[in-house]
């Protein structure tokens, strides 16, 4: 069943109104393909009575549902390498000559739209490598809070089990051997990394409080999907859920000019780009 403009409409301000994700134009083939199993299994003929009843809150779990399908869940291990360069060499070090220092007794990061876990599991991976060979940074220092929207990414994430063909994906076969267990046809991560993260449902839309504040946000690929208006609001709020001079990590396609300009300055390390908070 083909969606008639005024039903695309319909759906494109209804995802954008749920998740923040803006669908372009003419993008009508994506929101057939993506959602046209989902009308049939719910019984609707057409697209127009199918977002009657997504609107109506009619039918539990369906929003949830709806915004799994229209998310874009791309990710791999140690994805792009600059950030987790960055985490080691500058972040991390910063962050433990001020526990040297008696400055803090806490790390907390954010991996935000974190879908299956890759990112967050290589975030703790690059930081027990670090603590490794610091022995001043003790693991139980440290907090990562790893987010998504959707409900199936973060099942997938929690139990930490991933197949041959996802392990392939910029996994370095030295940290598969440390980190993971063979269990049957997939790849286990190991139980002292899982428990380093904590995951949680969450849509960038709420409000931020209860999560608390954080020393470093790493929110990749995903603002791109996003509003001009909803970016601007949205580093606006993550300037101000990080702690003074905490860090931003974002895609390697985004950046902060044009939306907070004055909110964060911008460095490099190596070939990489993250942003500090005044």
């Amino acid at each position: 069943m083909a969606i008639s403009p005024e039903e695309f409409r319909l759906f494109r301000d209804y995802i954008e109104r749920e998740c923040g994700i803006r669908v372009g134009d003419a993008k009508e083939y994506l929101v057939e393909s993506r959602l046209s199993s989902l009308m049939t299994q719910n019984g609707c003929a057409t697209f127009g009575d199918f977002y009657a009843l997504a609107s109506g809150n009619r039918a539990p779990g369906l929003r949830d549902r709806i915004v799994d399908a229209m998310t874009t869940n791309e990710t791999l291990w140690f994805r792009d390498n600059h950030p987790f360069s960055m985490l080691s060499e500058v972040f991390l070090r910063q962050m433990a000559d001020e526990i040297i220092a008696g400055k803090r007794t806490r790390i907390r990061i954010w991996s935000a739209a974190c879908s299956t876990g890759q990112e967050p599991y290589s975030i703790a991976m690059t930081i027990e490598e670090f603590a490794r060979k610091r022995s001043v940074l003790p693991l139980e220092y440290v907090d990562i809070v790893a987010t998504d929207i959707s409900p199936s990414v973060l099942f997938s994430a929690m139990a930490g089990r991933y197949t041959g063909a996802v392990m392939t994906r910029g996994m370095p076969d030295d940290f598969r051997a440390r980190y993971f267990d063979k269990a049957g046809e997939v790849w286990a991560i190991k139980e002292r990394i899982r428990k380093m993260v904590r995951f949680k449902k969450f849509n960038l839309q709420e409000d931020f409080g209860p999560l608390g504040r954080f020393d470093a946000i790493f929110c990749r690929n995903v603002a791109i999907y996003f509003s001009d208006e909803f970016k601007r609001a949205l580093f606006k709020r993550f300037a101000a859920l990080l702690r003074p001079a905490g860090y931003l990590v974002l895609g390697a396609s985004e950046s902060i000019s044009g939306y907070a300009p004055n909110d964060f300055r911008m460095h490099t390390h190596e070939k990489g780009i993250y942003y500090r908070v005044h």
